[in-house]
């Protein structure tokens, strides 16, 4: 009996826990929310529930066509670096785990080091190399930097992935008459959706964060995408601080970001944990 009580308290002090830790993650996010749908007195006080709840803020920041030209801006720049970073990461994360090539782990450690370098020591090089090229404060032109930040990352994890993905299975469809590109891309590539699913998110959502290298390539409203746009954000009324429309448009840009998550979390835990076990 002493051993089933043990367990029962071991039980109920873990789920006291993880309902500790949740509150004290979603509580910032249940804030913001808060903030969101006070306005004017209501918006200085601390109320844990807003005393007269509103959807103003949100209407105010759909008006403002800064705002919904960020959006756009941050769709197609986030949109296009995932596309991009899964198409050549598939490649060469494919070729990582499957080739066999001298100085493969050297390299795959040298692909890695990019992330270790900081935005901020390239934001100058960069800002004067773009002017140069005349593709400063354009969509187009963060796609680039953006690519070379999530590329690495996304090799990493599809490489880990393509590993525990059987060789016997694109042997199979060689031996039937398949090209090796065919056996990539109608064997392998589905098998590896976790993966594909893990790392395109990790590339979305670090392109959709992205604020330095958004915030030091751009100058107008119409190139900057939602961060930078952020910065910028003045509300609906002059001489205010524009703390709700703020917190609104915050909600507006990270709601999309946690539904994303919340629908692929299976693939995302599966691609994240491949490679971790063998056997």
């Amino acid at each position: 009996m002493s051993q089933k009580k043990s367990q029962r308290r071991n039980r109920i002090l873990l789920w006291l826990a993880v309902v500790v830790i949740m509150i004290f993650c979603l509580f910032p996010f249940y804030w913001m929310i808060n903030t969101s749908l006070k306005t004017g007195p209501d918006l200085s006080s601390a109320d844990l529930f807003p005393p007269n709840p509103t959807l103003d803020n949100y209407s105010s920041i759909f008006d403002d066509s800064n705002f919904t030209t960020a959006l756009r801006n941050s769709v197609i720049v986030s949109g296009a670096t995932t596309i991009l970073a899964l198409l050549i990461g598939s490649f060469a994360g494919y070729a990582l785990a499957r080739l066999r090539f001298r100085f493969k782990f050297a390299l795959l450690a040298i692909i890695l080091s990019v992330t270790t370098f900081p935005p901020i020591a390239i934001a100058a090089p960069l800002y004067k190399f773009w002017t140069d090229l005349d593709i400063y404060d354009t969509l187009y032109g963060l796609i680039p930097p953006f690519l070379a930040f999530t590329l690495p990352l996304t090799i990493y994890v599809l490489a880990s992935f393509f590993r525990e993905i059987p060789r016997d299975l694109s042997e199979a469809a060689l031996v039937d008459g398949a090209t090796h590109f065919q056996a990539f891309r109608k064997v392998v590539m589905p098998l590896a959706a976790p993966g594909l699913v893990t790392a395109g998110l990790l590339s979305f959502i670090w392109a959709w964060s992205e604020f330095l290298l958004a915030i030091t390539l751009t100058s107008s409203p119409e190139a900057r995408p939602v961060p930078p746009a952020l910065a910028f954000f003045t509300g609906s009324q002059e001489f205010e601080v524009p703390l709700g429309t703020i917190m609104a448009a915050l909600v507006v840009v990270t709601v999309p970001l946690v539904i994303l998550v919340l629908i692929f979390q299976k693939r995302i835990v599966a691609g994240l944990t491949a490679g971790a076990v063998k056997g």
